[in-house]
């Protein structure tokens, strides 16, 4: 293999015939281009889905009440359902062992000020639960916890951004915000690496809002998350049996998909995970087809470099020159232009993926990339398909007789 005439040679052939070397390695080269690019894209796909719920627990389940389509139990089509405390109650211990956390949510716009500088958020009013939920990063200070939800204590854990805006260079903890004119002690800043827009929003005790909204016990969402060791399947029947049983509960039609939504994100992830493995296998069957006509072409060239030396592989073979010998010589060619083209390829798609996928940071596209393992599985393709395009050729040469050979003009 190291033998340097046998080396020699390959580089003179290489030599004699530019032209259809570089169209052949080309080939090769921009089929192993366009895998990994095309897996590069997939993987970017991918990220952009992910990072849209790594600010979330990947075992959430939201419960979300809607209007009913269909007329069912005596009620009429069209009525609107709307939770309570009593459902999220109802949910903790009726799935003891299937709930880890859950936490209501009831939303509320307000206007917040502190001394000259003013602002509209969101509340978000939820449990103590939330903040694991949520994944809530706090920065600062503490998430609000049990005893401030029996207390109804009027306290909040503000964004980063709602602490920019309105505390400027100024450390909120401690200090007072209004809220609708309402006074409310600062306990915390969060972050959220999912979504800077979530950081213009601000966290309070269901409790405290309820009471301040005409004492209700009304809510607009319950959030859970379910016990963590539940593969998919399990995931989603015990799903199932939250829709039925908050059906049941509130006297929504089984079939109608409006009256009542159970989203799980083990549904959201299955949708994502299935169809980046399509495009994936969309990718690897485009890249494996523009990678066969480059094999193609490089056995097309071997043959034609073998039929010009025919004369030549005569006079090795009368001097004894052993068949294996001459299969190793068109092998090894092979093999050098598939496995050169074929680097440079992945280089360029490197080069271009480095400088390049940095700028691509969108909900739906982030971070294009290729791991190792399709380093290393493109290299052993490069090497196989080396070998299978030398080898029809390189058989042909070495059953050349070289009294044929000899005669050939």
């Amino acid at each position: 293999m190291f033998d340097r005439d046998v080396w020699q040679e390959i580089f003179n052939t290489i030599k004699t015939n530019k032209l259809r070397t570089f169209l052949t390695g080309f080939s090769v080269g921009w089929a192993i281009f366009i895998l990994v690019m095309l897996l590069a894209s997939v993987n970017g796909m991918q990220n952009g889905f992910m990072g849209q719920f790594n600010d979330d627990a990947t075992n959430t389940i939201f419960i979300r009440p809607g209007t009913t389509s269909k007329a069912y139990g005596g009620f009429e089509a069209g009525r609107r359902i709307q939770l309570k405390n009593e459902d999220l109650e109802y949910v903790r211990q009726s799935f003891s062992d299937d709930v880890e956390y859950i936490s209501a949510r009831y939303y509320a716009n307000v206007t917040a000020r502190y001394k000259s500088e003013t602002g509209s958020y969101n509340v978000q009013a939820t449990h103590p639960d939330h903040q694991a939920i949520e994944k809530t990063l706090i920065v600062s200070g503490r998430y609000f916890n049990e005893a401030d939800l029996v207390n109804k204590a009027k306290v909040v854990v503000i964004g980063r951004k709602v602490a920019e805006d309105l505390f400027k260079k100024e450390d909120p903890l401690g200090k007072f915000v209004e809220l609708n004119n309402l006074s409310f002690r600062i306990i915390g800043v969060f972050t959220d690496d999912g979504d800077d827009n979530a950081e213009r929003g601000i966290y309070a005790p269901v409790s405290t809002y309820q009471r301040i909204y005409g004492n209700t016990n009304d809510i607009n969402v319950i959030a859970l998350t379910y016990n963590p060791t539940y593969d998919l399947a399990k995931a989603l029947e015990f799903s199932g049996k939250l829709e039925d049983i908050m059906k049941r509960r509130h006297r929504i039609d089984p079939e109608d998909q409006a009256g009542l939504y159970v989203w799980n994100y083990a549904e959201a992830f299955d949708n994502i995970s299935s169809f980046t493995a399509v495009l994936r296998g969309i990718g690897i069957g485009v890249g494996f087809l523009i990678l066969v006509a480059g094999i193609v072409g490089i056995g097309n060239i071997m043959v034609f470099t073998i039929k010009e030396r025919t004369k030549e592989i005569g006079v090795r073979k009368a001097l004894g020159a052993r068949p294996r010998q001459i299969i190793n010589l068109v092998l090894l060619e092979s093999i050098f232009i598939t496995t050169l083209s074929g680097f440079i390829g992945l280089i360029f798609a490197w080069v271009i993926l480095a400088a390049v996928g940095p700028m691509f940071q969108t909900p739906a596209f982030s971070n294009p990339s290729v791991n190792a393992s399709t380093v290393i599985t493109a290299t052993i393709i490069l090497i196989v398909a080396g070998v299978l395009a030398g080898l029809i050729p390189a058989m042909k040469a070495a059953n050349v007789k070289p009294i044929v050979a000899l005669s050939d003009k």
